[in-house]
């Protein structure tokens, strides 16, 4: 065998072992990435769950760090009792599940209606939706909650699930606008064959459109239920009879009696609060991994659902 043929068969072993040190060299860069991005996100998780199982002495020493130097549920146990989870669940799946259902449905007939119709003042309509999408909530807090009044929605249900009828409520535009992009990717020719079976618009939208905007559906329902699960801001407004709080409003108490007694512990200045851990502060981490932890189960089963919604929905543009 000639040096020129031994050449051709050691060139590609080489080429082979670079290759193969490529691939490697990417894979293991691609875990480092993701299991970096892990961390970030994963982190205030974990620091709840740490905290949560800690006593007292724990946070104050200054030793300890992750593990605390004697696992106690006795903090979820307690704010379990404080939270009365069982009622105070209850009201937040009245106040965020109820709404979610409403405007899966509602937004969506209204994103159909400027997706795939034109008629006299569409174009008026649409800005006036941009709008409310573009204006803070808070700016509109006083008439808002004088309208309210006068309708006598207030500490009721209703405040919440009027609007959304209304196509309105939380984030309702933004919802109007994830069914307009997505009805708008769908063919002309599902609606002119159901015309020429003598379907009218509402079967239309009803029996075709509709069920064909599963992807959407999921989009709006997980991101409505999950904001109006953790809003904190509507309920305080409209509200405001303590028995009728929900989970985070309940916290919110429980952070507030906490901070009271750490005020009163000190003589009742907050002069030298810098470095002193609150007595409550194991039992407020419990309290709030209690209540994100609804949202967390969700979001464990439909993950997978979820990302390929949004993959669908064109959430994200193309």
């Amino acid at each position: 065998m000639d040096k020129s043929e031994s050449r051709l068969h050691y060139r590609p072993a080489g080429q082979t072992l670079r290759k193969r040190t490529s691939e490697y060299a990417n894979k293991i860069f691609h875990y480092v990435l993701l299991i970096s991005l892990s961390f970030v996100f994963m982190y205030p998780i974990l620091y709840l769950i740490s905290r949560s199982m800690m006593q007292p002495a724990d946070l104050a020493d200054a030793t300890v760090v992750w593990i605390p130097k004697e696992l106690s549920f006795s903090n979820f146990i307690n704010v379990f009792a404080e939270l009365k989870y069982t009622e105070t669940f209850t009201r937040s799946v009245m106040n965020s599940l109820v709404p979610a259902m409403i405007q899966t449905f509602t937004c969506a007939i209204v994103g159909y209606g400027f997706a795939r119709y034109t008629f006299p003042g569409r174009g008026i309509l649409l800005a006036l939706v941009l709008f409310t999408f573009l204006v803070p909530p808070q700016t509109i807090v006083v008439p808002l909650f004088i309208l309210f009044n006068q309708f006598d929605w207030i500490n009721s249900y209703l405040a919440f699930w009027i609007p959304a009828i209304l196509c309105q409520g939380l984030r309702g535009s933004l919802f109007v606008l994830i069914y307009i992009q997505f009805f708008r990717g769908l063919p002309g020719q599902l609606e002119e064959a159901a015309r020429i079976d003598g379907a009218n618009a509402f079967r239309t939208f009803s029996r075709i459109m509709f069920p064909l905007a599963r992807p959407a559906m999921l989009v709006v329902f997980l991101f409505s239920l999950v904001w109006h699960w953790n809003d904190m801001f509507q309920p305080g407004l409209f509200i405001l009879d303590t028995t009728k709080f929900n989970l985070t409003q309940q916290l919110s108490v429980i952070y507030g009696l906490g901070e009271q007694e750490l005020t009163l512990g000190m003589g009742g200045s907050t002069a030298g609060m810098i470095g002193v851990v609150p007595s409550q502060g194991n039992r407020i981490m419990a309290g709030a991994l209690l209540t994100i932890l609804p949202m967390l189960i969700l979001y464990l089963f439909t993950q997978r659902y979820f990302v390929e919604s949004v993959e669908r929905a064109g959430i994200a543009g193309d």
